[in-house]
């Protein structure tokens, strides 16, 4: 038995999953942490849906951008990141073009650079009978989704409109997808909605 492939973003209501300027300094843009509102202000209901997820969790895929964000001098430490609190975080690949020299993070993370889909392989090997989950960023979820290599789409709907940024699907690019809802919880922080991907 195999897990699932699982795109989990958070977006705005309007569309993006970041604001405008995002880079190393400002991961999710130019005052854009109210998206995130949810994961470290949430309910404990919002609580209780990031640690089921986290547990289901046996690897996670992000692009580069992503990773130089968490790899930089805001990002994850021992104490913060994807599965920061397991005693063995999952293991991190990351598509890019080129592999740094050196980075910050030590040897969790492992650089692709032949595409999404050797990205999964590997990913699917070091996951096991777990979940390998897209985390971002939204290039790299939105191509995953137009590849057909997702199984479930969980989006976690933030309260907030920004107007401008980083979109999960651009309106020149956005392929077609027929999707299942299979779960909504609504929470004061967020609405989480989860999607089976049918084609």
């Amino acid at each position: 038995m195999t897990g699932q492939v699982i795109v989990d973003i958070t977006m705005s209501l309007d569309g993006y999953v970041t604001a405008p300027g995002a880079d190393i300094d400002h991961g999710l843009g130019v005052d854009g942490e109210p998206l995130h509102d949810w994961v470290f202000s949430g309910t404990a209901e919002d609580g209780g849906i990031l640690d089921d997820m986290t547990a289901r969790t046996g690897a996670v895929i992000m692009g580069r951008r992503t990773f130089d964000v968490v790899d930089g001098p805001h990002g994850w430490n021992e104490s913060i990141g994807y599965g920061a609190d397991r005693n063995t975080p999952p293991p991190v690949f990351v598509i890019t073009h080129e592999a740094p020299r050196t980075w910050r993070l030590g040897d969790r993370f492992t650089f692709v650079t032949d595409g999404p889909h050797s990205a999964l392989e590997q990913a699917r090997v070091a996951a096991g009978e777990k979940d390998v989950v897209v985390m971002g960023g939204g290039a790299v979820c939105h191509e995953f989704l137009a590849e057909g290599l997702v199984d479930l789409l969980n989006i976690h709907l933030s309260p907030i409109v920004l107007g401008a940024g980083t979109r999960l699907f651009p309106a020149h690019d956005a392929k077609r997808l027929r999707l299942e809802q299979v779960g909504i919880v609504s929470t004061p922080s967020a609405h989480h909605l989860s999607y089976r991907v049918l084609n």
